[in-house]
């Protein structure tokens, strides 16, 4: 049997609930690296060990070194330096650009097939350092950022709202960070426009709420960053790829034309399947929505501008 290969570099928090979200899912075989000796070796049999209790018939394998990657199908890069309070997304862009692509171009010569997904913080940097490292299509390398923005405020409004997360339906775009941009427009309840369902200003205080998601979440843990929500997002976009889901996703994605972006990665709603990104889907703007995602989109540009590779 020709079973699938999802590989997670960084062991830490983020990689290694990456590594059970896969399994709990059963999309294939997983290798998890790091470059602390033991430790993914420790995780992934910890891992193993807890297969005949779930029933879930996935083999783990723990290395310190890029060869257990060969022929993966799809690579999860957790990797860099998790933000500390009082630090931004931005603070960690020197250092993690060094790591990603070191990373980047030891995967990309083991797995000339994979579709990269990036998770390393500023994501939409991370992304476009992958993609210039790696040297795939752009449509193989994707960052995780809207699913986990989108979830946040999902979460938010069906806590407010006193209803099943499951009936709640919002979208966010651009960057990763606090210049992201929530869409009033497609945020719904049932089908029901949020904006008939809450207040403008209890609106604004979620879609504040889930800009600063991430910072909220390092204040209170204060030793480390979020890792429960970030991993299951990113698994969800490894699913619809492994699946060929043509699953229609907030990801970070390459756009050149689309949305006026000019050749960057940034927060859009992309069609996921086997090849990747299959597709930017355009959706209207607003024109005070227009504004923000550009806004977000230059800041992006500024970030890309300052990476030295």
């Amino acid at each position: 049997m020709n079973r699938r290969k999802i590989s997670i570099i960084g062991a830490g928090n983020v990689g290694a609930t990456c590594a059970h979200w896969a399994a709990m899912k059963q999309l294939g075989d997983v290798v998890l690296v790091d470059v602390v000796e033991g430790m993914p070796q420790g995780k992934a049999l910890d891992l193993a060990q807890a297969m005949p209790v779930a029933g879930w018939d996935v083999a783990f394998t723990g290395a310190n070194t890029y060869d257990a990657t060969a022929g993966s199908d799809v690579v999860i890069i957790t990797a860099g330096l998790a933000r500390k309070p009082g630090m931004s997304r931005d603070d960690l862009l020197a250092k993690n650009t060094e790591i990603v692509s070191a990373v980047a171009r030891e995967v990309a010569g083991r797995s000339p097939e994979a579709v990269l997904i990036v998770v390393s913080n500023p994501l939409d940097a991370m992304v476009y350092v992958a993609w210039k490292t790696s040297g795939f299509p752009t449509s193989r390398v994707v960052g995780m950022a809207g699913i986990l923005d989108t979830a946040r405020l999902r979460c938010f409004i069906a806590a407010e709202l006193g209803v099943s997360v499951r009936d709640v339906e919002a979208m966010v775009l651009g960057g990763h960070g606090d210049q992201m941009v929530p869409l009033l427009g497609h945020c719904t309840v049932a089908g029901v426009p949020l904006a008939q369902k809450m207040p403008a200003d209890r609106i604004e205080a979620l879609f504040d709420r889930t800009r600063k998601g991430g910072a909220e979440i390092v204040g209170l843990l204060k030793t480390g960053s979020a890792y429960y929500a970030p991993s299951a997002a990113a698994v969800q976009m490894a699913e619809a790829i492994l699946g060929d889901q043509k699953r229609v996703l907030p990801c970070a994605a390459y756009c050149d034309a689309e949305y006026g972006v000019g050749g960057y990665y940034v927060g859009v709603p992309a069609r996921l399947g086997s090849g990747g990104v299959e597709e930017i889907v355009e959706v209207d703007l607003a024109a005070a929505e227009r504004v923000a995602f550009d806004k977000s989109v230059a800041h992006v540009r500024d970030l890309v501008a300052s990476i030295k590779l």
